[in-house]
């Protein structure tokens, strides 16, 4: 047999653009509006319904338009159940830029569709406290308001005042996101002018009733 030339094929990496298509949960008040927008992002693992049985949780909530966005990363999560991931560490910087503007087209589409009356609160709970905080900063749409439930303010942001007025919750037992992580955010938060609203309640990762009650006050309190 002759001898074939050999050349070694480097391996790259690319990325390409497409079209993936999202889902959220839209429940409006009944009446003509107009009305506040209040927009929640689940946990690891979670989808849309359950952010919106979080949302639903909140007394007084049925004034706003409730609405949960479900991450654009679906897997079948630990209870064989749909669930879905706001993040991964592959590609950190493309799936923080993509899922902001996937937030900014969800909630633009809600603006053009129903009466809203210019306040926006955002909600996160557990990984989604994550992302409602990068739609608050990164995105098109200013803020009211941000609820952050069981998840840290990501690192990487050193201007918080975007935020404006932020509800910071913890279980005395959760430990996904420890006491020091929530008194760092605490502290990143009173050092870019902000003094947020704090609860504390007994209990693990879920919220309780302690909470529920401090988001109603919390949302009354905007204006």
């Amino acid at each position: 047999m002759g001898d074939h030339p050999y050349t070694k094929i480097s391996m790259q990496e690319h990325h390409i653009e497409t079209t993936v298509s999202g889902r959220y949960l839209l429940e409006a008040p009944e009446g003509v509006g107009p009305f506040p927008l209040l927009a929640g992002f689940h946990g690891y693992g979670q989808s849309a319904d359950d952010e919106l049985e979080l949302l639903r949780s909140i007394p007084g909530s049925e004034r706003w338009i409730r609405l949960s966005i479900e991450a654009l990363h679906p897997f079948i999560n630990a209870k064989g159940q749909p669930g879905a991931s706001w993040m991964t560490r592959r590609d950190r910087e493309l799936r923080i830029a993509e899922n902001v503007r996937y937030v900014d087209a969800v909630i633009e589409r809600v603006m053009a569709e129903l009466p809203l009356d210019g306040r926006l609160v955002l909600h996160g709970y557990s990984q989604g406290a994550g992302m409602a905080c990068r739609a608050a900063l990164l995105g098109r749409h200013p803020v009211t308001g941000v609820l952050l439930l069981g998840g840290d303010i990501p690192p990487e942001h050193d201007d918080l005042a975007r935020m404006r007025a932020v509800h910071l919750a913890r279980g005395e037992n959760d430990h996904f996101y420890p006491k020091k992580h929530f008194e760092n955010d605490l502290q990143r938060l009173r050092d870019n002018g902000i003094e947020p609203s704090l609860t504390l309640f007994h209990g693990g990762h879920a919220p309780t009733s302690d909470y529920f009650e401090a988001a109603e006050r919390f949302l009354d309190g905007i204006g």
